[in-house]
């Protein structure tokens, strides 16, 4: 078995990481202290808790402390923006952030969860241009979700959520910004009007946190049916590795995937930016099976 090279930690290192709450089952650093390691780049990279009321000290402490940048996960998407010198255009629109990089007066924002998951999905060989997408969940995931397949092309997007009023707001939020009329929003209860003409049509992305571990056996949608129109799926769960909406779609015929490799995207994207550097195929490859890995581990009880 092949050692793994060890990082020396020196006066030189730069240190990266993770502002959230909770932030202990992160795998982040796996991404990120791997793709330091086979690149030889002087970086490590670790979560931090941060509790309420604590986001902007977190922040001015994080500059003060000379971190090169960092990510930003839940409750912390949005109200990060507030303490920012800077914003990139993308996640502006987005209305979300997810990576910090510094600049020589704060932090600039990116959203690099949306990058991340259209290049998860070109390296299935799933495209959104010119195709029908429906999108289960109008939440912060589901709205940045539904922002990028109305600005890379799709033909037409139905916005599933629980509250019809909700999808609606969403929907008239990404139709309005990107001057366009491909978004349908419509209340989840009434899921059954679009399933008509061709089986095996459509591109669903589920955004809710219906199915995470451990209430493995829910799903958005139960009705079988509702699956026989999905050609491809995507779950962005991770944990359990195979979703109940996902085995829902394979017993129909489709295609499903897991949040992985949008995980691993969006922290490649991340690194990319902080270091000036692009990552290989093959360091992407070696970090993916890492990820795999340490994941299945975990869903046998191992550490």
């Amino acid at each position: 078995m092949q050692e793994e090279k060890l990082m020396e930690i020196n006066g030189k290192t730069r240190t990266c990481g993770l502002l959230g709450n909770p932030v202990e089952h992160t795998q982040s650093p796996v991404i990120h202290n791997t793709l330091a390691q086979e690149m030889g780049i002087n970086m490590t990279y670790v979560p931090f808790f941060v509790d309420n009321g604590q986001l902007e000290t977190a922040v001015k402490g994080a500059f003060g402390l000379n971190l090169l940048g960092m990510n930003v996960t839940v409750p912390y998407k949005k109200d990060v923006i507030a303490y920012l010198d800077d914003i990139d255009g993308l996640a502006k629109k987005i209305g979300a952030v997810n990576t910090l990089v510094r600049t020589d007066n704060g932090y600039k924002g990116y959203n690099t969860d949306i990058t991340g998951l259209l290049r998860a999905m070109k390296s299935d060989g799933v495209s959104i241009k010119d195709e029908e997408i429906i999108i289960l969940g109008a939440g912060g995931v589901g709205r940045a979700v539904t922002y990028m397949c109305a600005a890379n092309g799709a033909h037409r997007i139905c916005l599933l959520n629980r509250d019809g009023a909700k999808a609606e707001a969403v929907a008239a939020e990404v139709n309005r910004e990107l001057r366009t009329e491909s978004v349908t929003p419509m209340a989840l209860s009434d899921y059954k009007k679009i399933l008509t003409g061709l089986e095996n049509r459509y591109v669903v992305i589920q955004c809710t946190s219906v199915g995470l571990a451990p209430d493995i056996d829910k799903v958005v949608i139960a009705d079988s049916d509702f699956y026989h129109y999905i050609k491809y799926g995507y779950d962005l769960i991770y944990t359990p590795w195979e979703t109940k909406f996902m085995k829902l779609v394979r017993a129909n015929g489709g295609l499903a995937y897991n949040g992985l490799k949008m995980l691993l995207y969006q922290g490649i994207d991340a690194f990319e930016l902080w270091n000036d550097c692009k990552v290989s195929d093959k360091d992407a490859d070696k970090v993916y099976d890492k990820l795999c890995g340490k994941l299945r581990a975990e869903s046998k009880g191992g550490d």
